[in-house]
């Protein structure tokens, strides 16, 4: 059963992340700043800082564990920000921009960013829109799609980004196999880069890197 804690801190330390200090602060006011805005709009299901370290935040760290300092990095489909928002906020070091096609949904993200002041773009577009005017080093990508889908969007594109890092459930075995049963891995490379189990089942997440083929 999870434990509800009061503050970030205390959820934080109970899990064994370690980041310092100040960012645990900024990632404090960024759960506050999106669960406000949560009352008016569904941007998460994880509503207390409990859920928030077991999902959001893991997720992000797995993501900036694979992530090279100085990258510029597209959040496609960002949401409420995650991965992108906890990423600006860990990893300094990365160029990140938001990507969101819900009008509503940006419009709070931007607004969440502007109050955590911090130097990330918001765009309001879908991403294959974007990767027609603009380059990026890696595309991160969880909850938005299957990956036939993600495969078929970015395909076109393949000259913007260098590669995608997916973040994928039990399913993405099943979804591989649909996507090259479509040809849809021709000439891609597909790794995976780390699993590690889903809090509270027997489940666990993936990430997954697809780039060029050498």
């Amino acid at each position: 059963m999870n434990q509800t804690a009061d503050n970030l801190t205390d959820a934080v330390a109970r899990h064994g992340i370690e980041l310092p200090g100040p960012q645990i602060a900024r990632l404090q006011q960024y759960c506050e700043l999106l669960w406000q805005w949560n009352e008016r709009l569904n941007l998460t299901r994880h509503t207390d800082y409990e859920k928030f370290v077991t999902r959001d935040l893991r997720d992000s760290l797995v993501f900036a564990e694979f992530l090279r300092s100085g990258e510029k990095v597209l959040d496609v489909g960002t949401g409420g920000g995650v991965p992108g928002v906890v990423l600006a906020i860990v990893r300094d070091d990365l160029d990140v921009t938001l990507c969101e096609s819900v009008g509503k949904r940006a419009r709070a993200v931007a607004d969440i960013v502007e109050r955590l002041r911090l130097d990330v773009p918001v765009v309001h577009a879908r991403a294959e829109d974007l990767l027609t005017e603009c380059r990026y080093d890696t595309l991160v990508i969880r909850a938005v799609a299957k990956l036939k889908k993600l495969l078929e969007w970015f395909r076109p594109h393949r000259n913007s980004f260098g590669r995608l890092l997916i973040l994928k459930g039990p399913s993405w075995v099943e979804q591989r196999g649909e996507a090259r049963h479509h040809g849809l891995l021709k000439d891609l490379t597909l790794r995976k880069l780390k699993s590690y189990p889903l809090p509270g089942s027997d489940s666990q997440s993936t990430l997954l890197q697809i780039h060029h083929a050498p």
